[in-house]
């Protein structure tokens, strides 16, 4: 006898907490949670698609933001999600998630102290809980997370903690939150 193929949507393990970085209001129709690493070219496209989508369902949709660092093929990714993390405990963090993916090519520790000078953080405390991987568990608890989730590369979406199977280009994902938001 034989057993028939059973297929399930993957779905999000870790229900989103305040504790999660999100963007949008509390209450909106549908929440995106996004596994991301910051030196994958390929979440550097889905963030600026996933920009325009709030721009244009502002009130319709929540971003949240969980770290992916990809170690093996991104040497800076685990620091750049650290020191995002530490702008996070100073208020900032979407200021310096902004700047990673916008300077993915200037990921090195160099480079990175000096965005974060540029963001009006102060460099030498930023570099010292990076270098000492004082956000680490942080950001290990996200990529655990992720891999709960059936997370095996980035960036992945879940759409109202589905996980999105489509593409991350603007029409897909706008009609991807038109569809959840549909009761």
């Amino acid at each position: 006898m034989t057993t028939p193929l059973q297929v399930t949507s993957a779905r999000l393990r870790l229900p989103v907490t305040e504790t999660d970085h999100a963007r949008g209001p509390a209450d909106a129709a549908v929440t995106i949670v996004e596994y991301g690493d910051y030196q994958c070219r390929f979440c550097g496209a889905a963030y600026a698609n996933l920009a325009e989508v709030l721009r244009q369902r502002g009130d319709t949709v929540r971003l949240v933001y969980r770290h992916f660092p990809i170690a093996n093929v991104h040497p800076y990714a685990e620091s750049a999600a650290e020191a995002a993390e530490a702008a996070g405990r100073r208020g900032r963090f979407w200021e310096m998630h902004d700047w990673l993916y916008q300077h993915q090519d200037q990921l090195d520790p160099v480079h990175l102290s000096l965005g974060v000078e540029q963001l009006g953080l102060p460099p030498d405390d930023v570099d010292t809980e990076v270098g000492g991987h004082a956000h680490a568990d942080r950001v290990r608890r996200d990529f655990v997370g992720g891999i709960r989730s059936g997370v095996t590369g980035t960036p992945t979406l879940f759409v109202n903690d589905v996980r999105h199977e489509g593409g991350y280009d603007v029409a897909e994902l706008l009609a991807a939150v038109d569809t959840a938001a549909t009761p």
